[in-house]
Order: C-alpha cells, then sequence, then structure tokens
C-alpha cells in the first residue's frame, strides 16, 4: 500500500445538463446558477473543492453555459463601482469566491450521453494525474466539507478511487449507483462491487453513491470504450467498476449534510437550511418558518 499517494490537484465539475426539471427559471439561466441564499449552487462545489486543496478547476459544459465561465471572472464595471461607493463587504464577497489566474479551464460536451462521458471529455485537461469530480447538484454542507474528508481516505489508504456515499431507503436505489460493501475500517468502506440504478430486489446494499468523486487517471481508458449502460448512457459507474480489483477502492460516508438541488424540494430545503447557518438571517428566517403553514 503506497503511503503517499499522487496529490490531487484538478476537479472536473460536469455543468452541462439542460435544468428541465426547473423550467421555465432554466430556460436562459443554467440550473448551476441558481442561488441558494445569495450563491450560485456551482460556487459552493468550487469552494469546497478549494477548502480540499483543489488547484485546478475544469467545467465540462454545454450550450447556453457561458454565464458560468463569466461568474468565475472578474466584473471591472460592477467592482469599481462597489467600491467607489465603499461597500466593502459587497465587494469582498465577489472577489473571494474567484479562483486565481490561469485555475479555471472550459471544455464541452458536446452531446448530452451522460456522466461518464462528460468526465470523458475533460481527459486532455486532467492529463495522467489523479483528480476529482463534483456534481454541484449535490450540496454538501458541513465542516470539513465532503471532498476533504475523502482526500483524508484517500491519503490514508494510499490512493486508488475514493467515492462519496449515502446509505438510503431500498426503494430509492434504482435511482444511484450502488455499492457492495466489504470491510469498513474508520469511515472508509470497502468497494467490492458496484451496480448502476438496480431494481431495489438486485441491490447489493442501501449504499447509494452520490456526487463526489477521487479518481484514478485509469478511469480513461475504461471511459475509452464509450459503452453505454442503464438509460443508454455512458454510465461513470461502469468504468468505475472495471477498476476494482486493481487498485485501492473505498466509499466514505461523511458527516454532511447533503442537499439534492437538482430536485426543486431539495433545492428548496437546501436554502432554508443554508439560510439557518447564517448568522446575518437565521433569526428573521426561524421567525418566518415559525408562522409558516396552517
Amino acid at each position: 500500500m503506497a503511503k503517499n499517494p499522487p496529490h490531487v490537484r484538478k476537479a472536473v465539475l460536469p455543468v452541462a445538463g439542460m435544468g428541465t426539471r426547473f423550467l421555465p427559471a432554466t430556460k436562459a439561466v443554467p440550473k448551476e446558477m441558481l442561488p441558494v441564499v445569495d450563491k450560485p449552487v456551482v460556487q459552493y462545489a468550487v469552494e469546497e473543492a478549494r477548502e480540499a486543496g483543489i488547484e485546478q478547476f475544469i467545467f465540462v459544459t454545454g450550450r447556453g453555459k457561458g454565464i458560468i465561465e463569466d461568474h468565475f471572472d472578474h466584473a471591472y464595471e460592477l467592482e469599481m463601482l462597489l467600491s467607489a461607493r465603499e461597500k466593502t463587504a459587497e465587494l469582498d464577497s465577489l472577489l473571494e469566491g474567484l479562483p486565481i489566474t490561469g485555475a479555471v479551464s472550459f471544455t464541452r460536451q458536446q452531446k448530452p450521453l451522460g456522466l461518464g462521458h462528460a468526465v470523458w471529455s475533460a481527459r486532455h485537461l486532467v492529463g495522467d494525474e489523479p483528480f476529482a469530480v463534483l456534481l454541484p447538484d449535490d450540496l454538501m454542507v458541513g465542516q470539513p466539507g465532503g471532498l476533504a474528508q475523502m482526500m483524508e481516505v484517500y491519503n490514508a489508504v494510499g490512493g486508488g478511487v475514493i467515492v462519496a456515499a449515502e446509505e438510503k431507503p431500498l426503494e430509492e436505489t434504482k435511482r444511484y449507483g450502488v455499492i457492495a460493501p466489504g470491510q469498513i475500517k474508520g469511515n472508509a468502506i470497502e468497494v467490492k462491487g458496484l451496480v448502476e440504478k438496480p431494481k431495489p430486489s438486485k441491490a447489493p446494499s442501501r449504499l447509494c453513491i452520490i456526487g463526489r468523486y477521487i479518481l484514478a487517471p485509469e478511469i480513461f481508458a475504461e471511459l475509452d470504450r464509450q459503452e453505454t449502460g442503464a438509460g443508454g448512457e455512458i454510465q461513470l459507474t461502469d468504468s468505475m467498476a472495471r477498476l476494482i480489483g486493481r487498485m485501492p477502492f473505498h466509499a466514505v460516508k461523511t458527516t454532511c449534510a447533503r442537499y439534492d438541488c437538482g430536485d426543486k424540494v431539495g433545492f428548496l430545503l437546501a436554502n432554508i437550511a443554508v439560510g439557518l447557518t447564517r448568522p446575518d438571517i437565521a433569526p428573521a428566517l426561524k421567525a418566518m418558518l415559525r408562522g409558516v403553514g396552517p
């Protein structure tokens, strides 16, 4: 077992989805730019990655997603206006979310062929090194962040593949990649097998993969096959499954709360939950929530 696995410097953020569940709001605004309180969903993922030591951010985009590129760039007119009006807090909120120059790159997934295809689209920007994948729809709230907790396991077990997992009711396993678990050491669960979106009667456990991954570069050779799986899409889970037995492979149940911002109810819940962690708005929000309902 390697004691010092290669440092994970890069993160891939697939943001090419159409966001059809949020129409008409997402007709002109990417779903990743919908705000949770006062920051777009995608910014939370970038901040989580940066906390975990990520230095380079690779966005896999699609048509109509240029606003994401603009968000992670300077807005000189706005910054000058805020500075002139001495709105220091507002200016700081703009600047603190910006990665340094050269740390952000973009590539396009030209066809919606699945998560595996989106990750494969970033292969030339990732190169021959381990990397993280963060799905912005999954908002992870907690300290340390979800990816930081996974990095701890990655370093402890000597690298390989790490996925975040969450126990779900059996009837929900048909929506996720599901783990066949092996030995458990601390918060690291050995992965003996993976099944993408199984019927509940065939699910190997209730441990479902959620949107955080640390992947070895060998995943690209598997994705090169361009084989379709569940839903007729190129599934990342299928390629990961072929790495089992070839390198350390573990799942991590983080201590973070996870909110599915790709779902309307999950998105509303995320806004409330994050709002309640904010000292500037929590008292007023609590008072308002007490008055909601019959």
